[in-house]
């Protein structure tokens, strides 16, 4: 009998800052979760476009370079795939008004573990939606 294929969940890392991006990414290392890693809101929509039904959560910074912001890409998150995990960070609190409902905001500096805590809850609720048909 052949195995069941399993889907690893996604994790979308959405930076502009390549340094930061790679320590963000270096974070997950351990983790079961498969990274992918986008330096715009233009890029993580296109991922989600081709592989949303896989992705667990989205990491994403605020302020981005491109057309889109780190707000813009959540609220069209949100609307497309409702029950995904959305974190923003920022280093400012400015924009915290403009979050689309249902959005996690953490300040930087944030803690790692934290963030290990959210993706790990992410993972659990997709899995649980996937076997519930949600």
């Amino acid at each position: 009998m052949g195995r069941a294929k399993t889907t690893r969940r996604l994790v979308l890392i959405v930076e502009d800052d390549a340094e930061l991006r790679a320590l963000i990414v270096a974070l997950f290392e351990d983790s079961d979760l498969e990274v992918v890693e986008c330096e715009s809101a233009e890029a993580a929509l296109a991922v989600m476009l081709l592989r949303g039904l896989d992705a667990a959560m989205i990491f994403a910074d605020i302020r981005l370079s491109g057309a889109m912001d780190g707000v813009d890409l959540a609220r069209e998150a949100k609307m497309r795939w409702p029950h995904l995990t959305v974190v923003l960070t920022s280093g400012t609190g400015g924009e915290l008004q403009h979050l689309p409902p249902g959005v996690i905001y953490l300040s930087k500096p944030w803690q790692p573990l934290e963030v290990l805590r959210l993706a790990e809850q992410a993972k659990l609720s997709a899995q649980q939606r996937k076997i519930y048909g949600r």
